[in-house]
């Protein structure tokens, strides 16, 4: 009898732990959820205003508005010219076919292209939750991280400007790497590894940048994959030639890259400046994730301002960083996957291969800085772990932080509201920014502001004189005043910085037929339409040029 009332009380016992064991399933499955659903509803409040964004003239007309090919939609031909065109200076058809989409479903509405980028980047914050919280079972600090991949200002580039589509794609197909990956190493098997390579495969046809991924699946497998727990040679070797398939299809993307006219000679910039630049650059990152303002589209380079003293202080303290977080690597592993993700991510685009005229960019930063985030994430959970109200001062801090880049997020979005306030914002926050002088003079020509927009073309010119844009752009507002020497000697300039400019030789074809100097005009529109045969302004220029010289050449017969 005895023996029967114990065996029902532990039987009891044993139903009431399972019970509990239930519930505290069902209660976190029960927070997860919440947790996508609240990921989601602040990232669409924190970026919401881009759906009354217009297209911007810098990078969105030769990506959209002004592209016949992506304008079209989906077409045989357009696909076709996706997967062979470098137009750009990028090979990256994936991007392509999705403004073709999106011109195919929305036409040229740019509230709609704004929306899907935003799209883009609630899933990749979901799909970044998904993969923290499944490989560390860690729930909050991984939600942490995800919302502030979400809300960070820094990551209002990526978003805001429709050409950075490319941003969202590869981040979507970086993040389904990784997610492809730790499956993989659940249950190795070739039908496992191939959707790594696929989903791989498909970041490199969105953007390059995704070249450094084979080396974080190395970070991963240190933690929390927790595959190199010793850093045995043995391991380290498995672990690499088990990634070797992902190196031959990086080898090939990176030729590409590099073979793109997009990729600045030594010429331009010099290798001690890309140096320079470059660590300079890293410190800059770190400060604008910390105290993210003054934040423009456009950096210029200010090697007038880059010091030997200033690089080898910023040299010196990454140096003391990365050593610092070696000697904690053995206890806290999470430090050194978090920093050498961050450093080893931004190195295609810290500057040393030079593309573009940036000397950084705040769409650089969309990736990395989930390696920072991971830091601070893990490292004040372990920080606070005795503190008697660790709960509650982690929660109140956490919110109180993102709650604060939700607002700076939504106040960078209005920015990018047209090309007015995003040109003028980044003139406003930075210094001799040639390049915004002469974006905001162009936006200004086109709203009947000559003279204000020649203003901005020659203050362009006065920081960079071999700025050809400026020099065409000036020549153009010039010759409506008929100042033809003058204008002339402007697209002369142009030519002889870059010969293969056709709009110049366009430009020079019009300032010469305006002097009636028909057989000048003439040669010069055949020069521009040698370099671009689809330029439909010249080939008419060109018709009216010779229609008026046979008239001319008749009269003068008769």
């Amino acid at each position: 009898m005895t023996f029967n009332i114990r065996e029902k009380m532990l039987q009891s016992l044993k139903s009431l732990f399972c019970w509990k064991s239930c519930m505290g399933t069902t209660l976190k499955k029960r927070h997860i959820f919440l947790i996508y659903a609240m990921l989601a509803l602040v990232t669409f409040v924190a970026f919401e205003p881009v759906r009354h964004s217009e297209f911007v003239n810098y990078d969105d007309d030769d990506y959209v508005t002004a592209n016949p090919q992506v304008k079209s939609g989906i077409t045989i031909e357009g696909i076709k010219w996706a997967f062979t065109t470098e137009h750009a200076n990028n090979w990256h058809p994936l991007t392509w076919l999705s403004h073709m989409l999106d011109c195919e479903i929305f036409g040229l509405r740019p509230g709609w292209h704004h929306l899907v980028n935003l799209l883009f980047h609630i899933i990749n914050t979901l799909l970044l939750f998904y993969i923290l919280q499944s490989s560390t079972h860690s729930l909050w600090p991984s939600a942490f991280v995800a919302a502030a991949f979400a809300l960070h200002p820094l990551h209002v580039e990526s978003v805001a400007w429709i050409s950075e589509r490319k941003d969202m794609l590869s981040g979507l197909f970086w993040l389904l790497t990784i997610a492809a990956y730790i499956r993989y190493t659940k249950c190795p098997s070739i039908v496992r590894y191939f959707p790594v390579l696929l989903f791989l495969a498909f970041g490199l046809m969105s953007k390059p940048m995704v070249v450094t991924l084979p080396f974080v699946l190395l970070l991963l497998d240190y933690w929390p994959l927790e595959r190199l727990q010793e850093l045995e040679v043995r391991t380290v070797r498995r672990l690499v030639v088990e990634k070797l398939p992902m190196f031959f299809l990086i080898a090939a993307s990176s030729v590409i890259t590099l073979l793109g006219e997009a990729v600045l000679s030594h010429e331009v910039i010099l290798l001690k400046d890309r140096i320079f630049n470059a660590i300079i650059s890293y410190m800059v990152y770190i400060e604008k994730m910390i105290w993210p303002s003054r934040l423009a589209i456009f950096y210029p380079h200010g090697l007038d301002s880059i010091s030997i003293w200033r690089t080898t202080s910023a040299a010196l303290l990454l140096a003391a960083i990365s050593i610092w977080i070696f000697c904690l690597a053995k206890t806290r592993k999470y430090v050194l996957v978090g920093w050498f993700m961050f450093i080893g991510m931004l190195v295609p685009v810290i500057g040393l291969v030079q593309v573009g005229s940036q000397a950084l960019a705040d769409r650089y930063s969309y990736l990395p800085l989930i390696g920072l985030f991971i830091m601070i994430a893990w490292g004040a959970t372990e920080f606070t772990a005795k503190w008697r109200y660790r709960k509650v001062t982690l929660m109140a801090s956490s919110l109180i932080v993102l709650f604060l880049m939700l607002v700076c997020t939504r106040m960078q979005v209005r920015h990018w509201r047209n090309n007015f306030t995003l040109f003028s914002h980044a003139l406003s926050v930075t210094e001799n920014n040639y390049i915004m002088h002469n974006n905001l003079g162009t936006f200004l020509l086109e709203n009947n502001r000559p003279d204000e927009a020649l203003a901005h073309f020659n203050e362009a010119l006065r920081i960079n004189p071999k700025y050809v844009s400026a020099h065409t752009n000036a020549g153009t507002v010039i010759l409506k005043q008929r100042k033809f020497n003058e204008a002339i000697a402007h697209f002369n300039e142009a030519i002889r910085i870059e010969p293969d400019l056709a709009k110049a030789y366009n430009e020079l074809g019009i300032a010469y037929g305006m002097q009636d100097k028909l057989e000048l005009a003439i040669e010069n529109f055949k020069k521009a339409l040698e370099l671009e045969p689809n330029l439909t302004k010249t080939s008419l220029n060109l018709r009216i040029a010779q229609k008026m010289l046979l008239e001319g050449k008749s009269d003068t017969a008769d």
